[in-house]
């Protein structure tokens, strides 16, 4: 197991006591971060984040894009 897989799924969604991001989450920002890194700084376009994030996790791009939503405060609904 690497760094970014050290336990089973059945703890994808269980956030950790530090700072509150479950494994998903914390993979998310991984990804995003080495992205940005490679990209020298410039945006990284969600579906190449997807397609990173796939590499280590199972997640759907609804779920995906719920969790961008919750890093950056926006919420959907009425």
């Amino acid at each position: 197991m690497d760094e970014l897989h050290p336990y089973d799924d059945q703890y994808d969604d269980l956030p950790d006591v530090r700072d509150g991001l479950n494994r998903k989450e914390r993979i998310v920002l991984h990804c995003l971060n080495e992205l940005q890194a490679q990209r020298q700084g410039r945006s990284v376009p969600t579906v190449m984040l997807y397609g990173r994030v796939v590499e280590h996790v199972n997640m759907s791009v609804d779920e995906l894009q719920s969790i961008l939503q919750r890093f950056v405060g926006v919420h959907g609904g009425g």
